[in-house]
């Protein structure tokens, strides 16, 4: 089995509707960035390449290439799902915790974990998805954008 750890953040941009997890959540500013800013797809490719140990995000897909401007992060997850699979392993389970001030997110995790499950090709009971604050503390909890940490374990 092969464990690996993402990490990603991006600062909030009210121009950009808000994509967490293949989902769009309604009536809340987006994140910059290069594609469409899934801070939480963003970490979790990198747990997988991580686990994997075929690279980070950044090597796949580079924000200097035009291709990925504006691009649905789901295709970064289901390249790095096919990737992680043709190296010969199967994702057992993610685990990851959003952290953020706002929007609150409970409302829409259960649609998050079902979109990151289905692109996973695992049950929902294999994702688990958490949302927490930073109690006002450093530029995340003072509401300047979105911060993920993820964990994945990958199985032969």
């Amino acid at each position: 089995m092969r464990i690996g750890f993402g990490y990603d953040s991006h600062v909030f941009d009210a121009g950009r509707p808000l994509r967490l997890g293949g989902v769009t959540i309604p009536d809340a500013p987006g994140l910059r960035g290069h594609s469409d800013a899934d801070v939480l797809i963003h970490a979790l490719v990198d747990a997988l390449y991580g686990a994997a140990a075929l690279g980070d995000i950044g090597s796949h897909f580079p924000d200097s290439d035009p291709r990925w401007a504006n691009a649905d992060s789901t295709l970064f997850l289901r390249t790095a799902v096919a990737d992680v699979r043709a190296a010969g392993y199967e994702v057992g389970n993610v685990d990851a915790t959003v952290i953020c001030e706002r929007p609150k997110l409970r409302p829409h995790i259960d649609a998050i974990r079902a979109r990151l499950a289905e692109e996973l090709g695992v049950s929902v009971s294999s994702v688990s998805v958490k949302a927490k604050t930073n109690e006002g503390m450093d530029a995340v909890g003072e509401g300047k954008g979105i911060a993920v940490h993820c964990v994945t374990l990958l199985l032969p």
